[in-house]
């Protein structure tokens, strides 16, 4: 890995032997020294603009199971694209504007990243500490506000649209991440983690119990679909659309908790059954969570990782069985995932602070 000279810093002075310690005695200490220094420094890869080239393949692409290097390109780095949120989250892929939307929830503000030359700007601000984004069959964006609580759709004319707010008279919690199905449904998780604090939203009282919800497209009812779950967090659909894959991040908030990512299957297209495990989120010995989560066309779901550290804190690939086939490493909990650029094969990974990417031999299954 890449690593930052040393040249800066005050060479040591050699102490006298009189002093008690000898020549071989110093020599031995120093280069100890120097060594541990070295191995911090390796440890520690270097995304700013002007780090020296990562040497090819990407140490941190790894393949953990020979499925997986089929999708790793060996001349393609893991690129830093954004830094300077305070909390990353969101990631969503414009096809038509050839865009990147995300957010910067503590901020309150949507970020966008222009694919013809990278630059970044301000697309909304405020922007109800939004989370999750997404778009819909007919280019419009929808996202999950934090702080008023509700999904909503911004339209062409600039005006926004409240799709949710309330299930059975009560205010939502912080609808959290939203996916869109071909039968234009719109399908949402609402943890509630925006309403824990002011740092995200506004601190407020949970009225639900925590539940993943779906918008019917033609009566613009909201349903929930299940609450079998502790804290649903990411969500995703299978390539065929015949199931239903959730991040559970409820071990922030509940001991018995797993860390996990669930699975469903989708009946007639409105319903969730056979709740189960897809994957426990633990990796040699130690366990963080899954976040957001999307499929490839092969049916892999890439789930963003976090809260253990290096090593650990990246993006998961699994393969449809549930074995863990990749990671992708990053320097920072990665918090979401989408596949986005014009031939949707480029992964786009919002970490704790920076936008990250790489390209892979895999595309996303989905629009957004």
């Amino acid at each position: 890995m890449l690593h930052e000279s040393n040249a800066d810093a005050a060479a040591p002075s050699t102490p006298s032997t009189a002093g008690g310690l000898g020549r071989r005695s110093f020599l031995t200490t120093a280069a100890a020294a120097m060594t541990a220094a070295m191995g911090q420094n390796l440890l520690a890869r270097d995304f700013g603009p002007h780090a020296a080239p990562v040497r090819y393949p990407d140490p941190d692409i790894v393949v953990l199971d020979k499925r997986f290097a089929k999708y790793k390109i060996g001349n393609t780095p893991i690129q830093r694209l954004y830094t300077g949120c305070l909390w990353a989250e969101g990631p969503a892929w414009n096809g038509v504007g050839n865009y990147l939307v995300w957010s910067d929830i503590p901020n309150d503000r949507q970020l966008r990243w222009l694919d013809e030359d990278g630059h970044v700007s301000v697309i909304r601000k405020p922007a109800g500490n939004s989370n999750g984004n997404t778009f819909d069959y007919e280019g419009r964006q929808i996202s999950c506000e934090h702080g008023t609580r509700k999904v909503v759709r911004y339209e062409y004319n600039g005006q926004t649209t409240v799709l949710a707010s309330e299930f059975q008279g009560k205010p939502l919690n912080a609808p959290n991440d939203v996916i869109v199905h071909p039968d234009h449904g719109i399908w949402f998780t609402d943890p509630g983690y925006g309403s824990l604090m002011d740092y995200e939203g506004h601190k407020s009282k949970l009225e639900l119990k925590e539940a993943i919800y779906r918008i019917d497209p033609k009566t613009g009812k909201v349903e929930k679909v299940t609450d079998e779950i502790f804290k649903p967090n990411g969500l995703c659909f299978s390539p065929d659309y015949k199931k239903l894959y959730v991040a559970d991040t409820g071990a922030s908030h509940y001991e018995e908790a797993p860390k996990n990512i669930k699975v469903w299957d989708i009946v007639d297209g409105v319903k969730l059954a056979k709740g189960k495990e897809f994957v426990s989120m633990e990796l040699n010995g130690k366990a963080g969570m899954a976040d957001g989560i999307r499929a490839d066309v092969d049916g892999n779901i890439w789930a963003s990782a976090g809260w253990v550290g290096e090593g650990y804190d990246g993006v998961h690939i699994f393969a449809p069985d549930g074995t863990r086939i990749g990671q992708v490493l990053l320097p920072e909990i990665c918090s979401n995932v989408c596949f986005g650029g014009p031939k949707r094969n480029r992964l786009f990974m919002t970490g704790s602070q920076s936008l990250y990417a790489a390209y892979f031999e895999a595309k996303g299954a989905h629009i957004a």
